[in-house]
Formats: structure tokens, C-alpha cells, sequence
């Protein structure tokens, strides 16, 4: 057999040859694929309780967060939120196109919430009447079906900008006591500034609503892709229309006190579909 190959001018090469044989030539070793680092990069930051994280993965690939699937960019990069109260731990799995597959168990810290009263708001907006109880529950539903949109737009890894500027009046996760009554918490950044301040988009997104709620007024909705959806209500003017596309930093109201409010200021809320996130951390310092 010996004799047979090297007759017909074939050389027996043994593995270390054909390795260096493989490098020499500017192609991957046999194997080198699949001998590759981890598949998932995924930063730790917003691995908290009300946190947001974006991460990436080879192209192609299948990501589960506690058996969901979750949408992959045509990039790699893909967005997982934690709700106010989510628990300790949580299960991520990737299967890239070739087979090869990694399972992460996420630690995710705990936060400490504050208490917030709120005293004075009028009565039927504290304990709606039946009408106006209705009129919640068809509006909650719609905004309910607005975030579960997963649309593949790509702003939700662009970076984030705040919309105004101005005094923290209320933070994601509070406790609210509402006329001495407590009630859900709180889950949104609240900034104090006057009615007609411009009000900007926080990232890239399209317009998903533009229209007055009970509780939150004149509010607008953005879908920046992958399931996040940012909220900004009370707003004295809507200069959106519903379909448009907007830049980040591009102006789509003036904030107000329109809805369920003590005073004007911007309610600015963050969702991963339905579940409610911090904005803060996302924001610049």
C-alpha cells in the first residue's frame, strides 16, 4: 500500500503534517470550528432585577432565556429584560448553526426598592369609577398587545439618550403610596420639568402610539426592535404620528401634566415586551 501511494506521487502525511500543511496554506485546522471560545458574550451589566441586557452570539444562532426564544439580529446581538422582582437566577441557552451549543446559568442581583407617597391626586384617579375602570382595562390591553410587537429593528443596541433634562422626581421599582393607599409600584423614570419642554426620543424607533390614556395622558410608544418599547406620558403635545420613524435625540412632544399626575413632568417607562425595566442605567451619567 506503501509502495502504491508513493508510486502514484501521493506523500503520507501524518496529522502534525497536515496541521502545519493546513496553517501554511491560510486555512483553519481540521476542527478549529468547533475548538472555537465561548459563543456567548453577554456583559454583566444589566443582569440585575429591572436590568436590561444585550448580547451577541454567532449569526444564526437559537437563544432561549428559560426556554423562550428570543430573537438574534442578523448581526448576532439580541436584548433579555428582568422584571422589578425577578428571581435569583436565571437559565440563557445558544445553539450556533453548527451544532455547537452553550448553556449560562445568570446570576441576577437583587435591588432594594424605595417608598414613594404621593398625597393630593384627585379621588376618581386613584379609585376609578366603573366607566372609567372599562376605559383602563381596553386601554391596558392595547398597550399590552403594542409590547409584545418583535419587530427586527435594530435601535435597541444603539445606545440611548434622555429625552429632557431635569430634577429625578420618581424612580423604576418605588413602593407608591397613593393617598395613603398602597398601590403598584412604580414603573418608570419620572423627570420634573416645566409643560412645553421639548421631549426626544431616547434611541432610534417607530412610532407604535400617539393618542390620550386615563392614567398617562397623551402618550407616545417606540418600538426599538427586538421587543423594547419606551413610554413617554403626560405630555402637554404629541408631534408624532403613528408608523413614523424617528432618530434618537429627534423631538416628538413637549412634556406636560396630562393623566394621573401631581405636577408636570415626563413619565419616561422601558419595556422588554410586557415586562417593565429600569431606563435609568441605560441613560447617559
Amino acid at each position: 500500500m506503501i509502495g502504491r501511494r508513493l508510486a502514484l506521487g501521493f506523500p503520507t502525511l501524518g496529522l502534525p503534517a497536515l496541521l502545519l500543511a493546513a496553517c501554511a496554506e491560510g486555512r483553519e485546522p481540521p476542527g478549529a470550528a468547533r475548538a472555537a471560545g465561548p459563543l456567548l458574550d453577554l456583559p454583566p451589566e444589566g443582569l440585575t432585577q429591572g436590568g436590561l441586557a444585550i448580547g451577541r452570539v454567532p449569526p444564526g444562532s437559537r437563544v432561549t432565556l428559560d426556554g423562550r426564544v428570543i430573537s438574534v439580529g442578523e448581526d448576532g446581538r439580541f436584548a433579555v429584560g428582568f422584571a422589578r422582582d425577578a428571581a435569583p437566577e436565571a437559565r440563557l441557552a445558544v445553539t450556533a448553526p453548527d451544532g455547537r451549543a452553550e448553556t449560562r446559568r445568570l446570576t441576577i442581583a437583587k435591588r432594594d426598592w424605595d417608598i414613594q407617597r404621593l398625597d393630593g391626586l384627585p379621588p376618581k384617579m386613584v379609585t376609578p369609577d366603573a366607566r372609567q375602570l372599562a376605559r383602563i382595562k381596553a386601554e391596558q390591553a392595547r398597550l399590552n398587545a403594542l409590547r409584545r410587537v418583535d419587530s427586527p429593528l435594530p435601535y435597541f443596541a444603539e445606545g440611548f439618550v434622555w429625552p429632557t433634562r431635569g430634577r429625578i422626581s420618581g424612580v423604576y421599582g418605588s413602593q407608591r403610596i397613593l393617598n395613603g393607599e398602597p398601590r403598584a409600584p412604580h414603573l418608570g423614570l419620572d423627570v420634573a420639568v416645566p409643560t412645553g419642554t421639548p421631549c426626544a426620543a431616547m434611541g432610534g424607533g417607530r412610532v407604535l402610539l400617539a393618542d390620550n390614556l386615563y392614567f398617562t395622558g397623551n402618550t407616545v410608544l417606540l418600538d426599538h426592535g427586538h421587543g423594547l418599547v419606551s413610554l413617554y406620558a403626560h405630555l402637554s403635545r404629541m408631534e408624532v404620528a403613528e408608523g413614523a420613524t424617528l432618530a434618537r435625540g429627534q423631538k416628538l412632544g413637549e412634556t406636560g401634566a396630562t393623566g394621573r399626575v401631581t405636577g408636570p413632568h415626563l413619565h419616561l417607562g422601558l419595556y422588554w415586551f410586557t415586562t417593565a425595566i429600569d431606563p435609568q442605567p441605560l441613560l447617559p451619567a
